[in-house]
């Protein structure tokens, strides 16, 4: 009898089992799907959907991944498309039809089900056993759902879907926009991310929505109900919980009617809140839990304690003011041309984003998958999410529901997440403000998780220099008082690193962000070409490599990328302390911390398309000026005489989670060898959170300077890795430049004749007088193919250790003690001449053009020697220091046994680089556009 009873408890619970394994409530179907490509579109009349399609293809995935496509033909080369951005290696842009066999369990019997295809691009429909699916989907932004109910019974089926990735809308100019683009993600055909379904009762819950109150400690709770069937009652449970502490539970007796019904709850948190920030980003779970007689669901959320609004100009986060240190992603992932739909990809971005000192992404043009969301709700990222919209000629037609249906949908699929805390209509956007302004309205009505704004940035005429009316926030460039990014500043302006922005935003009475700062074009790093290994070819590298090594100069590419990414860093450096100084700026959103391998090849990060450093600066480095708690510096000028005073303020930014107590801050200004010029510290003090706290003034001579010295002032936080630093340049005031025998002359004529007698000459002609290119300090704006119309190099590369500059200290790139040099200057091109010269300083051209160019070179010309000079170094030598220091520096060169030039040239040559008037015309800032 025993043996009887422990047969049949053993055979109940393998059927138990059995039962259970084979009734799940959720089925996957990722795996190997029917395939075919329907390029002549004749599949719906030809009835594709009821038949057996020829190829194969894994899921999810894409038509790229599976080498689906018109094979590309294109070789590498600087031309047209190859230089546009990276090239599919199978592309197809049409619909393609997907089919696999599914067996629905015996439990399913009765319930609704429901197919979830997480992200496609662009169109769906779908067929079951040759029938089709009523209606279609066509988001960008959120899961295309089905309900499979009619369609599906306990048995095998058969589910076709036809993806069409055509363009279905205009939502941009030159198909830009990166939700639909094949400028950063591709224009990819098929399915990514969960493709499945899901059985439900005929009453459950479909949506779940979470409205935290951090002020009244308590929860509004949204919870959406379909019932399929009669009206009924039930009972509705809502728990809220942390991970460690104690869950807070109510019950709510429900009345259910046929169809939708939406319950609205509020629910009191009695113990302390725990907010969610960068610092602590604390997650709550909300689990809401139905019971009707005879049907059970349940649905849970994460969310988080954060009030978001804005203080005048001010971002306040749970009362506390915030900056925000950000960078834009434009879905840029070289690998499969698509977002990950999985945490470990977006781990490793918002990671490297944090390590690199940042809390912030904004999502240029489009709207990433829930991972992302997820990811940055557990590292307590601040996101800014938009509309696939980058356009011209926005107004109400076709293009209207379809907005306003992706706008609610982002909103309903990902409202919850707390890291989605800024929401923009679109990029750039253009022409029916009327139009924009009513879209605007309904989401903020719709949802006041988020703040909003009209557009990031426009170039429409009478908008874009002030926030529109119903701005929570405003990102410009420019104000209608002034610029406030470096572009239109410096290379116009001598560098001062006392000044803010605090004239141009005078007044704004919403949190301004700075828009896209930065855009300093970096050389491309053709190391990076062997990591391209997935559905993208790198032509556009392949094409610079190819160019350099036809040219002989492929072995400068490594030192062309390293002089680049050191000039872009140090102006990323000076770009984001200007923003954090100015009182009025809550935010900056850099283009880009990483590459954008697309419009024209904007290598403009410090990092590459795959998150990775180039190695031209440290992350900790970076972090110096750019993190919670960052000092800051005012200082008039880099450049300085002996016979000055050396005077700073330093300032304490604190954004952390509290008020830093007897703040000390110890600083030093030292040379190379580290021996201090002058040091001391301040008093100790509090830093309040939310502020730039001037904590001191320094005020050195420098008369003990005897020698041309580099010099850098740094400012620590005592008992922290708070530190930060910055550079300048202090020469002797009684500099007398002996010239001896050197023959130092701005005249041609002169020049050729003491080359006759055999002397040393340094020729340095008025630069306006020189055909060349414009010498500029900053290098290529965004990209030389995107932006022609600009001067187009970037940056200088010498040797620092070269005997020509042994009294003039400097490192191997440019840095502020070259401004003045540069911007009064002309970049000669040496392509014919470069075997008669030798460059002392290069001048790096962009990758388009490749051509050597030179502001200082040296050479030997008729019987004497000669070095030559397009940097002005006679006039106004008192008001520049650097001039005659560099000047003097070249004569003590020539004056030595080390010059010695190895090539020779004529007078001929010398008189081809000069004009036959004067060029003095300069590039405005905004002329490239």
């Amino acid at each position: 009898m025993r043996r009887i009873n422990i047969y049949i408890l053993l055979t109940g619970l393998l059927t138990c089992l059995f039962s259970c394994s084979n009734n799940p409530s959720h089925i996957s179907l990722a795996g190997k799907w029917e395939f075919a490509l329907d390029s002549t579109d004749t599949g719906i009349n030809e009835g594709w959907y009821s038949q057996t399609l020829p190829n194969t293809i894994q899921l999810p995935g894409t038509t790229d991944d599976a080498g689906y496509g018109i094979p590309n033909k294109l070789k590498p080369a600087l031309q047209k498309p190859q230089v546009l951005h990276l090239t599919r290696k199978n592309s197809y842009v049409g619909p393609a039809w997907y089919s696999k066999e599914v067996d629905i369990p015996s439990g399913w019997n009765g319930k609704n089900v429901e197919l979830k295809l997480e992200r496609v691009i662009w169109q769906t429909s779908v067929w079951v056993d040759g029938k089709r699916v009523e209606g279609m989907q066509e988001s960008l932004v959120a899961p295309h759902l089905y309900d499979l109910t009619e369609y599906l019974t306990p048995g095998k089926h058969k589910i076709t879907v036809r993806v069409d990735n055509r363009k279905r809308y205009d939502i941009t100019a030159g198909d830009m926009a990166h939700a639909y683009t094949n400028e950063t993600q591709i224009m990819w055909n098929g399915i990514i991310g969960e493709i499945s379904l899901t059985a439900k009762d005929a009453i459950s819950i479909r949506n779940l929505q979470a409205y935290p109150d951090y002020k009244n400690k308590q929860v509004r709770i949204k919870c959406q109900i379909n019932n399929a069937g009669a009206a009924t009652t039930g009972t509705l449970t809502t728990d809220i919980k942390t991970a460690t502490g104690p869950a807070t539970q109510i019950q709510q007796h429900v009345t259910l009617q046929s169809g939708e019904n939406l319950i609205d709850q509020v629910c009191p948190i009695k113990d302390d809140i725990q907010v969610w920030n960068e610092l602590s980003p604390t997650l709550y779970t909300l689990r809401a839990s139905l019971e009707t007689d005879p049907c059970k669901d349940s649905r849970e959320i994460k969310f988080g304690f954060r009030d978001l609004e804005k203080n005048g100009p001010a971002l306040l986060l749970n009362d506390r003011k915030i900056f925000l240190r950000g960078t834009l992603e434009c879905c840029i992932f070289p690998l499969t041309g698509y977002p990950p739909m999985e945490h470990e990809g977006w781990e490793k971005v918002f990671k490297t984003a944090r390590e690199w000192g940042l809390n912030h992404l904004r999502f240029h043009s489009w709207c990433p998958p829930k991972a992302a969301f997820e990811v940055a709700d557990s590292l307590g990222f601040y996101l800014q999410v938009e509309l696939p919209l980058w356009s011209t000629n926005l107004k109400k037609d076709e293009r209207a529901p379809y907005l306003y249906a992706e706008a609610n949908r982002i909103l309903e699929e990902y409202g919850n997440h707390p890291s989605f805390c800024l929401f923009s209509l679109g990029n750039e956007l253009q022409y029916d403000f009327e139009f924009l302004g009513a879209l605007l309205n309904h989401v903020k009505e719709k949802d006041p998780r988020h703040l909003y704004t009209t557009t990031s940035f426009t170039f429409e005429r009478g908008h874009g220099d002030w926030p529109e009316a119903g701005d929570d926030f405003f990102i410009t460039q420019w104000t209608r008082k002034g610029w406030v990014r470096g572009q239109g500043v410096f290379n116009t302006e001598s560098p001062r690193f006392d000044k803010d922005y605090s004239a141009s935003v005078e007044g704004m009475d919403v949190p301004l962000i700075t828009h896209e700062i930065g855009q300093y074009a970096v050389y491309p790093d053709l190391k990076e070409i062997e990591k391209y290994t997935g559905v993208l070819d790198p032509l556009n590298f392949k094409g610079v490599k190819e160019d350099l090594e036809k040219k002989g100069l492929l072995g400068k590419a490594d030192d062309y990328l390293m002089a680049t990414g050191r000039l872009a860093a140090l102006l990323y450096k000076e770009e984001i302390e200007r923003a954090m100084k100015t009182p009025g700026i809550s935010g900056f959103q850099l283009l880009d911390l990483h590459d954008f391998p697309g419009q024209g090849t904007a290598l403009v990060g410090l990092l590459n398309a795959f998150w990775e450093s180039k190695g031209v600066t440290e992350a900790a480095t970076f972090r110096q000026f750019c993190a919670p708690v960052t000092p800051l510096a005012r200082f008039a000028k880099a450049v300085y005489t002996s016979a000055e005073e050396f005077e700073a303020g330093i300032e304490m930014v604190n954004y952390s989670n509290s008020v830093i107590e007897d703040a000390v801050i110890d600083w030093k200004l030292a040379g190379r060898d580290g021996k201090a010029i002058a040091q001391g510290e301040f008093p100790a003090r509090p830093l309040p959170v939310g502020e730039n706290s001037p904590v001191g003034n320094i005020r050195c001579p420098l008369n003990a300077v005897t020698e041309a010295k580099e010099l850098t002032l740094t400012a620590t936080l005592r008992g922290s890795s708070c530190t930060n630093e910055w550079k300048i340049w202090v020469y002797p005031a009684s500099l007398s430049v002996d010239k001896g025998d050197i023959v130092v002359t701005d005249r041609l004529a002169t020049a050729e004749k003491a080359l006759q007698e055999g002397k040393k000459v340094l020729f340095n002609p008025p630069y306006e007088s020189l055909k060349g290119l414009e010498g500029k300090f900053v290098p290529v704006f965004w990209s030389p193919v995107h932006f022609p119309k600009q001067a187009g190099t970037m940056g200088l590369l010498l040797d620092p250790a070269h005997p020509a500059f042994a009294r003039f200290p400097t490192d191997g790139h440019t840095d502020w003690q070259w401004w003045r040099l540069t911007t009064q200057s002309k970049t000669l091109c040496i392509d014919s001449l470069y075997t008669e010269v030798t460059p002392l300083v290069e001048c790096v051209d962009n990758f388009a053009n490749n051509r050597r160019l030179t502001n200082l070179f040296e050479t030997n010309c008729l019987n004497g020697k000669l070095i030559v000079c397009s940097m002005d170094l006679l006039r106004e030598q008192a008001e520049n220091p650097e001039k005659k220091q560099l000047l003097y520096s070249l004569v003590e060169y020539m004056k030595s046994g080390a010059f010695n030039p190895s090539q020779q040239t004529s007078p001929a040559t010398i008189r081809q680089l000069l004009t036959t008037g004067q060029t003095g015309s300069r590039e405005r800032p905004e002329s490239i556009y």
